[in-house]
């Protein structure tokens, strides 16, 4: 949920080239609310359990109980963050925690309480993380309304690699990305991205991200999928790139909370790319955000 085209050199980041592994976190993502276990995800994947958290660890980083775990957390404190209304104990309901148990967790891994963190949130102009020397604050929400239209998106079927890394990254990932599979390109190309996290809540070296090219119905490469359209608020943004994550995180703090809905987690937050101009850093893009009824 973040962008590209940092100041600063680019943090190290790899991808996860283990399909089953991809199919376990996209698994582990769509029941995320559920009380998900290594079995639970070893027999979706068709895999023993010791097999499969020894294979999930060398593609992740990660055991599959540390990588629910933070995941969880990651998610309520992003809820924190965008359903302000909300009372914090509901929140940590929702992924299975009682209140103390909640507390105790969020402390352990943000270093301070959930109210804490959700007061800092509200925060609305602060350091760049990508521009580190540029300073940021959110559009009002008139602003960012007249920039959001309601669309019916289709399904697109995508060419992908998986990645956990900065954002920062995403421009260098992109170029390599471009070049392995340019001979699937044709005019009728889309390029699209999904930044599964928010660089204000999960560090930036634990950001998941998928960088996708559309392609016709039955290409033969393993590394394909199908990304679910439907419904969508399309934010329509045009500027330079410097200004992607402070029209995000307006989304995140003043959009979302002034319309009182929730993103659906059934389905992924995407961009669709359509101008890049690299020597001035100019974009057009749709940020399509999946809102539940």
């Amino acid at each position: 949920m973040g962008r590209s085209f940092g100041e600063e050199p680019e943090a190290e980041g790899f991808m996860i080239t283990n399909e089953s592994v991809n199919q376990a976190i996209d698994y582990i993502l769509r029941h995320m609310e559920e009380d998900v276990t290594l079995d639970d995800v070893a027999e979706y994947c068709h895999f023993s359990k010791y097999y499969f958290s020894r294979l999930f660890k060398e593609q992740t980083g990660e055991s599959v109980y540390a990588f629910i775990r933070r995941l969880r957390l990651e998610q309520s404190a992003f809820r924190l963050k965008t359903e302000q209304e909300r009372r914090i104990t509901e929140i940590g309901a929702d992924y299975g925690y009682s209140s103390s148990n909640f507390s105790s967790a969020f402390r352990q891994h943000y270093r301070m309480a959930p109210a804490v963190f959700r007061k800092k949130c509200r925060r609305s102009s602060m350091e760049h993380p990508f521009f580190h020397h540029e300073k940021w604050h959110t559009e009002s929400f008139e602003e960012c309304n007249a920039k959001i239209t309601v669309e019916e998106i289709p399904d697109y079927e995508v060419i992908y690699e998986r990645r956990i890394g900065s954002y920062e990254r995403l421009s260098r990932d992109w170029d390599g990305f471009i070049k392995k599979y340019e001979k699937y390109i044709t005019d009728e190309t889309k390029f699209l991205e999904r930044t599964y996290d928010d660089p204000a809540v999960t560090s930036q070296e634990q950001c998941l991200y998928d960088i996708c090219m559309s392609v016709p119905e039955g290409c033969p490469l393993e590394n394909t999928l199908r990304i679910q359209g439907g419904t969508c608020f399309v934010y329509h943004f045009k500027g330079h790139a410097k200004y992607i994550y402070a029209a995000y995180q307006t989304l995140f703090l003043v959009w979302l909370p002034g319309i009182r809905r929730e993103l659906d987690s059934g389905r992924s937050l995407f961009d669709i790319y359509h101008k890049i101009d690299c020597d001035i850093m100019y974009m057009e893009l749709d940020i399509c955000l999946p809102v539940k009824s």
